[in-house]
This record gives structure tokens, sequence and C-alpha cells, in this order.
């Protein structure tokens, strides 16, 4: 049945799963089943070693391998992971940001290897390191480097890829650390500007082709739960994009003009308290941005109700793919026009969104553009800023989370009631298997053909050539991902942002039990005769970093002294700082699966080092079992997602600190 406001059916976005874990043949195994389940497009996700340009067997890489994604070390790891699927007819997206030119290198050498032809390869390399600077954490080298490749990578798709978006401007992961919708859209526009011009400017893509390469950059999206502003939010987005784009680089043709995105809904409001509201959570998130046709999203990944558990299993992925097959194919949704059209409301929120976004995008303007006011520390003090306010507002209670600080009263749920049998554990022999699997691989390869392709990617990379060929031919070498990446941190060394923790805020949350606090910590310090000092570290690979930002911007705020220097520190790191600084309790924040192994390789250091009577504190996404193995060790206190109040942990760390140096309980 139609009527007179019904348009022909419009076709579907791609369904996609965020997905990879333990190791190729794993995942191999999970992307055949899903795609026989509807899925219709792929998104890879790497562990964080592949991530961070480190071979399995790195002494960084420990308890970090195929934990929050696939290991790719060599081509004939990519081999076995897209075993059976026809590249010629896929379409894969890649989440991979520094080491992007690589993994694009290993699928176009993978392509040639099975006869096909580069020019029909369809996807996309997500490949936007200036948002690893600010959220994620998976960077390696400094920003003038890693735009260089970036071009690099997009200048070679002009030429060899024409169907493969080089570039994904994520827009995600900034919401994830505390992003207004206003910061998202000026953050990410400023991304693909400074982008644009740089491969305006590099001299290797003619004038001509520059609409071409404006068609072909893509944006990752995130929609969190208010459903009308991330409405507008997308529409928004579309019209400055296709502003930019007309204005800024002369694109006439308006189909190289569209905002073309895909989206994963928001993670960061996923709740370990009731976690079957999520589900709810998701469906209203994923309406936002399929809702308006104008302005719907190309293709649509769903986080699983169990994420803030841990890692979802095949059925709890199933359930999120299920939601988008309901939305496309039992409703009514795709048989008419934009529902949104001609909405005053809704054009008002746009054109509010507009002009915000817009007037940040001038301080960025004045700050010399999008690099430079990473460089400075702007961005991330203010995306800091965001996410302590947000966190300020739960506390005091204006922001209401169903279930978190109202509505907290449930009954026992059916859907967790098995414990850590609800969530996926990567087997530990994985690490093991796939550390022998790549030794293998060195040992029966080509030492001579790998030691020159490695040459010719060094002299590329210092000669200011395209890396992308280099890289292609050290794929077919057998090169592996470690090795690649040390080529270049040689050449454009390492990089280490600002943590954005310096920022000054009058918003306190609680004021009451705020100055409590102050009262607590200001009386433990006299008793220890010098300030109260934390240590905040992340051992290992994981670089989401908000949630140690957070406790050291509160820590400070009620008077403690904070060291923290930032992500990707070593155990032996961390227990050494400990020891200089002569600090009064640790604080170790792993979210990559990885908090068993760390943590234990910690604690041993510290003992060693004479502090094994330090307090040391946990936090992450840890199932219950390892918190109970956490403390069996000795870990004084274990936080999880559910853990959101503040107030409480500082007030348990310092009475951790007491306990430890026999002082009475606090007073008052």
């Amino acid at each position: 049945m139609s009527d007179r406001y019904s348009t022909p059916r419009d076709r579907p976005w791609l369904i996609r799963t965020y997905s990879g874990h333990t190791s190729a043949e794993a995942s191999n195994k999970l992307y055949r089943t899903n795609l026989a389940k509807g899925q219709t497009g792929l998104s890879i996700a790497f562990d964080l070693p592949t991530q961070t340009g480190y071979d399995s067997d790195h002494p960084l890489a420990r308890g970090e391998v195929g934990k929050v994604g696939v290991p790719i070390s060599h081509i004939d790891d990519m081999d076995a992971l897209l075993d059976g699927l026809p590249l010629d007819q896929m379409n894969t997206s890649m989440t991979i940001n520094a080491t992007a030119a690589w993994l694009m290198a290993l699928y176009v050498a993978l392509a040639e290897r099975r006869g096909i032809a580069s020019e029909t390869l369809r996807g996309t390399t997500q490949n936007d390191i200036i948002k690893e600077y600010l959220s994620r954490g998976t960077y390696i080298f400094p920003p003038g480097p890693s735009l260089r490749l970036i071009v690099d990578t997009v200048a070679f798709s002009v030429e060899c890829m024409p169907k493969w978006n080089p570039i994904n401007v994520c827009s995600y992961h900034l919401q994830e650390v505390g992003a207004t919708p206003v910061q998202e859209m000026a953050f990410a526009l400023g991304t693909a500007q400074a982008v644009l011009d740089a491969v305006r400017d590099c001299g290797q893509v003619a004038p001509a082709r520059m609409a071409q390469v404006a068609g072909r950059v893509s944006f990752f999206v995130n929609a969190g739960i208010r459903f009308v502003e991330e409405c507008c939010k997308l529409r928004a987005m579309s019209e400055l994009w296709d502003q930019l784009t007309r204005e800024r680089y002369g694109v006439e043709e308006p189909k190289l003009r569209r905002f073309r995105y895909g989206v994963q809904v928001n993670s960061l409001g996923l709740t370990e308290q009731q976690p079957e509201n999520n589900v709810q959570r998701i469906v209203l998130e994923m309406l936002a941005v399929v809702l308006s046709k104008n302005a719907r999203a190309r293709a649509v990944q769903l986080p699983a109700w169990n994420e803030a558990l841990g890692l979802p299993r095949p059925w709890d992925q199933q359930w999120a793919l299920r939601i988008q097959q309901v939305m496309i194919h039992e409703t009514d949704l795709l048989e008419y026009g934009d529902l949104l059209d001609g909405s005053p409301v809704v054009q008002a929120k746009v054109d509010q969104l507009i002009a915000g976004t817009r007037e940040e995008q001038r301080r960025i303007e004045q700050q010399g553009g999008m690099v430079a006011a990473l460089e400075s520390g702007y961005i991330k003090r203010e995306l800091v800023r965001s996410h302590t306010e947000r966190l300020r507002a739960i506390e005091r209670g204006d922001l209401k989370v169903v279930g978190v600080n109202c509505y907290a009263a449930t009954e026992p749920s059916p859907l967790t009631e098995c414990g850590d049998a609800s969530i996926l554990k990567v087997d530990p022999a994985a690490e093991r298997q796939q550390v022998e699997r790549l030794r293998a691989h060195r040992e029966r390869r080509n030492a001579q053909q790998v030691k020159t392709a490695l040459a010719a990617l060094g002299d590329a990379a210092r000669g200011g050539a395209n890396v992308m060929p280099a890289s292609v031919q050290c794929a077919k070498a057998a090169v592996t991902t470690g090795e690649w990446a040390d080529v270049l941190r040689g050449i454009f060394g390492e990089y280490r942002p600002t943590s954005g923790i310096d920022i000054v805020t009058q918003d306190e949350g609680d004021a009451e039990t705020v100055e409590s606090l102050r009262h607590l910590v200001r009386e433990t310090s006299e008793a220890l005769g010098r300030p109260l000092k934390l240590l905040i570290g992340k051992p290992g690979l994981d670089g989401h970093s908000s949630g140690a930002e957070q406790i050291a911007v509160k820590a400070r705020d009620i008077g403690c002294e904070v060291v923290y220097e930032g992500i990707r520190l070593s155990p032996e790191q961390i227990a050494t700082a400990a020891q200089e600084e002569g600090v009064h309790v640790v604080g170790l924040s792993v979210l990559s699966g990885s908090h068993l192994e760390l943590v234990s390789d910690v604690m041993d250091r510290l003992a060693a080092a004479g502090l094994g009577a330090v307090p040391v504190l946990v936090g992450g996404i840890i199932p219950s079992e390892d918190a109970a193995a956490l403390r069996e060790k000795g870990v004084a206190g274990v936080y999880t997602p559910k853990d959101s109040d503040l107030n409480t942990i500082m007030q348990e760390m310092v009475s951790a600190v007491r306990r430890g140096h026999d002082m009475p309980p606090a007073r008052g």
C-alpha cells in the first residue's frame, strides 16, 4: 500500500558489526558467521599492538595480543583473516590509524596475490590520527609526519584505489571523551579541512582531482541519547560539509559534496548497572541517524548490550545485528521522504548548532588551524573540561542516567545471572600461539628481500616520496608490522601529546561532599607530613585515557598532588616513577582486558622496589572473577564502569592510604 507521501523505497544502509579478537582464524570464522546472518559489510577491529605498530612478541605487547581486536603482523595474517572472502565484492572498513598506510598496503598486496586489481577494492581506512592524540591514544609519530602519511594514502588511492575511502574522519571517539555536539562537529570538520589542505598543497594530486579527493572523504560519527539534538547534528554537519567543499575546494558536483558517514552509536552512555537498559539506548541512538533521509547514515554498526561488562559473545553481536534488520525490514522507515524537512523546531536547532560550530571553528583558525590547536593543548583541555562538566552534572543529579543516579532499585537480571559467562573471554593461550606463528613466519621468509624492502621504505620516508608503493612491496616481502613501524619511528620519531588535566573548573558537583573530601585530604596530609601524592599509570598499550584524566582532575581538585604522565607506560616505568616520586598510592587504568597480566607485573615490581605496602587501586572493564583475583593479589580497590561516583572513589583512596599508615579513621 502507498499514499501520496510515499516515495520509492530507499536502499538500506550497510550493516556492519565491529569485531575481531583472538586470532586471524577466529576472526575469520566470526566474519563468516555474521555475513551468513545478514551483515552486509565488514568492520575490522585490530588489536592494540597492531594499531600502535608493534609485533605480537614485543615486550609492550605482553597481555594485549588479540584482546580488543585481531592481531595482524604480516600478509599471511591478513590472508587468514580474509580467507574465503571475495575482496573484489566486499566493502571492508578497517579501524586503523597510525598504521593505516601499512594495513592498507597489506590489503592491496593480498588482493594482488589473489589476482584482484586494486582499482576494484571498496572500503575504508579510518586513518584519522588527529583524534587519536585526543581520545583513543593509538598514535605513534608527531602530527606533521602523521599528516604526511595520511596525504600519501590519499594520493595513492586517487591513482590506484578510486573506490576506496582513504580517510574516515572520526568524531565518534571525540564524543566518547566528552565532546559536545558543537565540539564534535567543529573538531571533525577542522580535521577534514587540515587533511584536504595538506593534499591540495602536497604536489601529488592535480588540482583537477581535488573534487574526487573531497568526494572520497567519509566520516564516522557518534550518536548519543539526546535524540532530537543528534538528528539535528547530522543535518547541520551535512550543510556545513556541503558549504566547505563548495567554497574552499571548488567542488561543483553535488554528489561529491555529499556528507557520507557511518556511525556507531554511543558507548559512553552504556551502563554496567541494569545493562538491559542499554538495548533501548542503542535503538533510540540508531534511530537518530537513520530517521532523516537527507542526512541518513551510509553504514551503521551497533555495540552490544553488554559492552560495559566485557567483550560481547556472538549471540550478543547477533542481537545488535537483528536490531538493524528489524528497523530495515519490518518498519516503513525507508518508504518515505525526509520526515524532518520543514519542521521549524528542527531547523531552529540546526541553525543553533551551525552557529556554535562556526564560532568554535573561528577559535581554531585563530590558533592556526586544527594541528596547531592540537599541539598547543587547547583541544585536549576543552575535551577534558567538557567531560568533567558532564560527570559533575551526573554527580549533582542534574543529568539523569537511569539505573545510575535515579531508579537504581532493580530486580536481578536474567541476562547476567550466569556471571562472567555473559561475556566472551579470550583464551590466554592465543597470545603464545600468535607469537609462535610470527616467529615461524620470520624463519621461512627471504631475509634479503625483507632488508631490501625496508631500505626502500626508509629511502621513501626520508626523501619525501610517497611511502605507499614501498609499503606494498614490504607487504609482499613478508615484512612485519613492527618492522615497518620501526623504520618510520627511526625517521619520524615518536610523540607524547599533552594530558589536558591542567584545567581550572569551577564546577564542583556536590559541593558539600567535595569540601568534606578536601578536609579529609588536608587532615591526612598533615599526618603524613607532606601532601598526599597519587600516581596514575596506564600500563600497556590501552590509550583510552578519559577515565584516568577525570580521576586526576578530581584528585587534584580535592587537594592531592597528582603524578600523571599519560598513556602507554611499561610496568617498570610505573614502578620507577612511584619510587622516585615518593607516592602514597598508585592508581592503574586498564581498559583493554589485560588487567591481570599488567597489574600483577606492576605490583611485583613495586614489591621489588620496597613499595609493597603502597596501596594499588585498579580501574577498567574488569569481570567479577578477575576483580576477585586482583584483590587476592593484594589490590586495595577495583573499579569498573558501574563505579561512576568519583567522590566515593576518592574517599576510598584516601582511606586506603590511612589504613596503610595505621592512622585512625578520619574525623568528620
